[in-house]
């Protein structure tokens, strides 16, 4: 099973920087760094597979990142806190 299986429309997604934020940030925005899923999409000029979401919180909006990097592994060098190993992981 492919990591991008994980992420089915409709479903959630959660940021490693939740884990990060302060237990105030969290209580101002209860769905910070969380996401829904639209799907993945593929760029019309080259391809590239795209991963599409929309946050739970703030203004909202639609967002589109490489896939690759949508499911790529957290750079440890710079969050060594980090407590998730993927940079989006689903979120039950």
């Amino acid at each position: 099973m492919s990591r991008a299986s994980l992420f089915a429309p409709g479903g959630r997604a959660v940021h490693f920087k939740r884990f990060l934020a302060s237990p105030e940030a969290l209580e101002r925005e209860p769905n910070l760094y969380l996401y829904e899923i639209v799907g993945v999409a593929e760029h019309t000029e080259t391809g590239e597979k795209l991963m599409v979401y929309r946050p739970l919180y703030g203004e909202g909006g639609l967002y589109a990142r490489p896939l690759a990097m949508f499911l790529s592994e957290v750079d440890r060098a710079k969050y060594p806190g980090s407590r998730q190993q993927y940079r989006f992981e689903p979120y039950e």
